[in-house]
């Protein structure tokens, strides 16, 4: 905790995804005032103030034009990010942008782009990087406890339902700019880039499921197989899936030369060749892959925005800034060109 005085922060967007944030603003007090939320539909105002008792506002420019508001939570749809965030840029505030990036390749470049020139701090709401049982896995591994990795597998066997894909724009390129990969699995991916680093190649294939074609106009992928081949040799595959009834625990499973770690949910088992075991965390239950997909606490947020201020205060970088996120987004870029494509793909090759 510093010393610093509260921050004046504003929130944009107030759709589903903002209840989690909403409870961590109210749980952080006394390092933020709330100068305002805002979102078009007055409706979706009325509702928010009458839930969580945050202020409201009816004009984005009020909080935009506010000097003594130094940073924005950003919670609108993907396919708003790369404007909204040059607002933010132009206005001289700091921003908490919900993932993705934005709903294009291009868009998330130019998000980290604007705010870089701009001289301003950008963190990325990816908040599986908190877990206590990702923080303890990646420790184990900075310590070389399982050794050279060897394989790895990262599975992702969501449910969504007729009801969240009958949402307006939800599943579209247009409005997502993906599907499973980018929108659901980009957590537990970003997890796995975090603990292994990008591989050098890809290759897979990607699919809507009979559950969601045609009759709901979605054009994204709600089914991907894919495999990964790392510089060092070690192989991977990538599992994602939002058609799996009623929805399993998202898994990253690494087996290396001292031993294997299974991180499914918040449960994480290491078996070490020593003989060593270790067991943390809860059951394994996962972590909104049901039908309702903000079945979770909002801790892992509160820890994002507390690391976000933190960060501000102190002069330095989020844990996952803008240029941290790119990782996870070349690697979701690359799948998708390998599925489109039918080859195999250098994560580094440009769009």
């Amino acid at each position: 905790m510093t010393n610093n005085p509260r921050r004046r922060v504003g929130v944009i967007g107030l759709g589903m995804a903002s209840p989690p944030h909403a409870q961590s603003l109210i749980d952080l007090a006394g390092r933020v005032e709330v100068a305002g939320c805002f979102s078009p539909s007055a409706e979706r105002r009325a509702a928010f103030a009458a839930r969580h008792g945050l202020p409201v506002v009816d004009r984005l420019e009020t909080l935009l034009e506010d000097p003594a508001l130094s940073a924005v939570l950003l919670l609108t749809p993907p396919d708003t990010h790369a404007d909204l965030v040059a607002r933010c840029a132009a206005a001289g505030k700091h921003v908490l942008l919900e993932k993705p990036l934005d709903a294009t390749p291009e868009g998330a470049r130019a998000v980290v782009s604007a705010m870089e020139a701009a001289g301003l701090t950008l963190g990325v709401i990816l908040q599986h990087r908190f877990r206590a049982s990702v923080e303890r896995l990646a420790g184990l591994m900075r310590d070389g406890a399982l050794g050279r990795p060897l394989t790895a597998a990262v599975s992702v066997r969501w449910w969504r339902d007729a009801a969240y894909y009958a949402q307006p724009g939800r599943g579209k390129k247009a409005r997502d700019g993906g599907g499973v990969l980018l929108t659901q699995a980009i957590h537990t991916l970003d997890g796995f880039v975090s603990l292994l680093g990008l591989p050098d190649e890809v290759a897979g294939f990607a699919a809507t499921s009979v559950l969601r074609s045609p009759d709901t106009g979605m054009d994204t992928e709600d089914v991907v197989a894919a495999a990964l081949r790392y510089g060092n040799g070690m192989l991977a595959t990538v599992d994602a899936t939002t058609a799996a009834y009623p929805g399993y625990p998202e898994r990253i499973e690494i087996a290396g030369t001292g031993g294997s770690a299974v991180l499914a949910g918040d449960r994480l088992e290491v078996q070490l060749v020593t003989g060593e075991r270790i067991v943390e965390g809860r059951d394994g239950a996962t972590l909104g892959g049901g039908a309702d997909p903000m079945a979770f606490s909002h801790q892992h947020h509160r820890a994002v925005l507390s690391d976000f201020l933190d960060a501000l205060d102190q002069g330095r970088r989020p844990r996952v800034d803008g240029r941290e996120a790119l990782k996870v987004h070349r690697l979701i870029e690359a799948l998708l060109q390998a599925a489109d494509s039918g080859r195999t793909v250098a994560v580094g090759e440009p769009a």
